[in-house]
C-alpha cells in the first residue's frame, strides 16, 4: 500500500446519495471515453449504482485531436438522451484544451459551460502552454470562469507546487479525478492529490469516467490519510444542481 490508511473506506463509500458528476466521458463514439451507446448505458447505470444522480459530461474539444464542437456535442448530447433508458438529468458540456482555438471559442462565445459561466479546461500532460496566463486572464475577461481539470495529473508541477497556487491566484478552480485518491493514476499523482486537498485548494470532483476500469477503481481503497478535505470538496458538487 502507497499510504497508511486507517479508515479502510472504498471510494464509492464517499459518494453520497445525489451526488452530481461534472466531469465524465459518457458520449458515445465523440472522443476516447464511450464508444456506444451500451457504453454510455453501462458507465451511467455503474455512476447511479454508487449514489450519483446529475451528470454533466464533458468531451474533449481539443483542436486538430478531437475536433468537436458545441454545436455536434448538443446534437449527439439529445440524441444520445433519446436512446438511454435514463431517468435522471444528463447534460453535456466540454473539456477544453487550452490552445489558440479554445481562445478563439471564447471569444466567440462559442462555450459550453458547466453551469452559468464556469468552463471545465485541461492543459497536455507534457507541458503546460506558453501562454497559460494570458489564456486563462483573457478567458475572464471574456466572463468565464476556468475550472481547472484534474490538477493533480500534471507531473511538471510536482516538483514545482508553488504553480499550483500561481494558478489559483490567477483565478483558476481546481476540480480533483476520483480515481486518484485511491492511486489509479500512480503513487505520484495520489500523493500531489492528498497535498492539494490538505492545502484546501481542491474545489469540486469529478469522476473522469471513460471506461469499466474507472468504473472498477471506485471499489479500491482510499489512500489518503485525512478524509475531511476530499468529503468537503466532494459536497461542493452540489453547487452545480
Amino acid at each position: 500500500m502507497l499510504f497508511f490508511n486507517k479508515h479502510k473506506v472504498t471510494l464509492k463509500d464517499l459518494i453520497p446519495d445525489g451526488h452530481i458528476d461534472i466531469h465524465s466521458h459518457l458520449l458515445p463514439g465523440i472522443d476516447d471515453g464511450a464508444q456506444t451507446i451500451d457504453d454510455t448505458q453501462f458507465l451511467l447505470d455503474s455512476l447511479k449504482n454508487m449514489g450519483m444522480s446529475n451528470f454533466i459530461t464533458t468531451p474533449h474539444i481539443f483542436n486538430g485531436f478531437w475536433d468537436n464542437s458545441k454545436d455536434k456535442i448538443q446534437a449527439l448530447e439529445l440524441e444520445t438522451n433519446l436512446n438511454l433508458n435514463n431517468n435522471v438529468p444528463f447534460k453535456a458540456a466540454a473539456e477544453y484544451l487550452m490552445d489558440d482555438h479554445f481562445v478563439s471559442l471564447f471569444q466567440k462565445k462559442e462555450i459550453l459551460t458547466l453551469k452559468d459561466n464556469y468552463v471545465l479546461v485541461e492543459m497536455s500532460y507534457l507541458n503546460p502552454p506558453i501562454q497559460l496566463f494570458d489564456i486563462i486572464f483573457d478567458l475572464q475577461v471574456a466572463g468565464y470562469k476556468p475550472v481547472l481539470a484534474h490538477p493533480e495529473r500534471y507531473t511538471f508541477y510536482h516538483n514545482n507546487f508553488d504553480q499550483y497556487l500561481k494558478l489559483k491566484n490567477a483565478g483558476c478552480l481546481f476540480q480533483i479525478n476520483l480515481p486518484s485518491t485511491v492511486g489509479y493514476y500512480g503513487a505520484a499523482v495520489a500523493q500531489t492529490a492528498e497535498k492539494l486537498l490538505k492545502k484546501g485548494l481542491i474545489d469540486f470532483v469529478g469522476s473522469d469516467v471513460h471506461h469499466k476500469k474507472h468504473i472498477e477503481s471506485f471499489s479500491n481503497k482510499i489512500l489518503i490519510k485525512d478524509l475531511q478535505p476530499l468529503k468537503e470538496a466532494i459536497a461542493n458538487n452540489q453547487f452545480f444542481k
